[in-house]
């Protein structure tokens, strides 16, 4: 059960990870949309676009928009975090591609923070097409954590 204070600092948080979304102009060119933010976690989408494309004979997206939308997602995870970070930026990102993407469809990205010390944050996430029971990548990842004078340990 939360108390009321909790309640509000959930809102807060949840209002800082979505501005930390789209205050980053790649998100935007890229057509990332959040579409679910809780307690130490994130979900986005970005759709197919020929734009993005790495390979003109298959169609297939490009790894680095792939990575960009994982990065983002697990900054995101990270920001909606209970610790109540107000910045953070990726330390460290290991992405282990398990397949291409199918062409012409949109990609899902979940994130989770599942770990935060004082200066870091630990975050797994995986990237979907429509296929879910097949990942088209994984990635685990470690990002700074930077908190307001006085926030949690």
């Amino acid at each position: 059960m939360t108390t009321p204070d909790q309640s509000v600092s959930a809102q807060v948080r949840q209002k800082i990870a979505r501005q930390f979304i789209e205050a980053i102009p790649h998100s935007r060119s890229l057509g990332m949309r959040l579409t679910e933010l809780g307690e130490g976690t994130a979900c986005i989408e970005m759709p197919y676009d020929e734009k993005l494309i790495g390979d003109p004979e298959t169609g297939v997206i490009h790894g680095g928009a792939v990575s960009a939308l994982m990065d983002t997602c697990c900054g995101a995870a990270v920001m909606a975090h209970p610790t109540g970070p107000i910045a953070t930026a990726t330390l460290d990102l290991r992405i282990d591609y398990m397949r291409s993407a199918t062409p012409g469809q949109k990609l899902v990205t979940t994130a989770h923070c599942y770990h935060a010390t004082r200066t870091v944050a630990f975050v797994r996430a995986t990237t979907t097409d429509e296929d879910t029971s097949r990942p088209v990548a994984t990635a685990t990842g470690a990002f700074s954590l930077e908190r307001a004078k006085g926030g949690a340990a």
